[in-house]
């Protein structure tokens, strides 16, 4: 028997409420204009979109914004550290796919060990390692597209939402 596909998407909406359907309506609509602005920027900045390592931390800033990796302290801490590690690891090794893997690993200690975990940034290390990109990454376009990021994120939910965001600043 064929299943009715029209039934099967009706009853997956009837589970979730309205509130939800509209919260990620808004959230889709945030990521939407997010990445619009990241793409207006790795034209300014002269950097390909696909090497600003942005497009996952707005889906958690925007989508999640109340988990502990959406918060500042994380998204721009977790970038600029993940960004130095890769940096580091590169200045030791040259660029090759071991020192690439390596650097992500040490990049996940770091965030652990200084408390700025944000998963998306572990994209970072790889970039810097396997890309050879120079340390002028680090300023643009991950510090100054995290502090963007997160004055978005604050204006956003603020302004369209009406939600307090952060929880908490550092």
């Amino acid at each position: 028997m064929k299943p009715d596909w029209r039934r099967a998407l009706r009853n997956a909406v009837s589970r979730n409420d309205h509130r939800s359907a509209v919260a990620g309506a808004v959230a889709g609509l945030g990521g939407a204009i997010a990445i619009g602005l990241m793409e207006l920027f790795s034209s300014v900045a002269h950097y390909p979109l696909a090497v600003i390592p942005f497009a996952t931390s707005i889906v958690l800033v925007v989508g999640s914004p109340d988990a502990e990796p959406a918060q500042p302290r994380a998204l721009i801490g977790g970038h600029l550290l993940s960004a130095l590690v890769g940096l580091a690891v590169l200045k030791l090794t040259g660029p090759n796919a071991w020192a690439a893997a390596a650097a992500v690993g040490f990049s996940i200690l770091a965030m652990y060990l200084t408390g700025t975990f944000h998963p998306p940034a572990g994209i970072n290390p790889l970039l810097v390692v396997s890309g050879n990109l120079p340390l002028t990454f680090l300023l643009a376009p991950v510090l100054a597209g995290a502090v963007l990021l997160t004055a978005f994120s604050c204006l956003w939910h603020r302004g369209v939402r009406g939600q307090p965001w952060p929880r908490q600043w550092w």
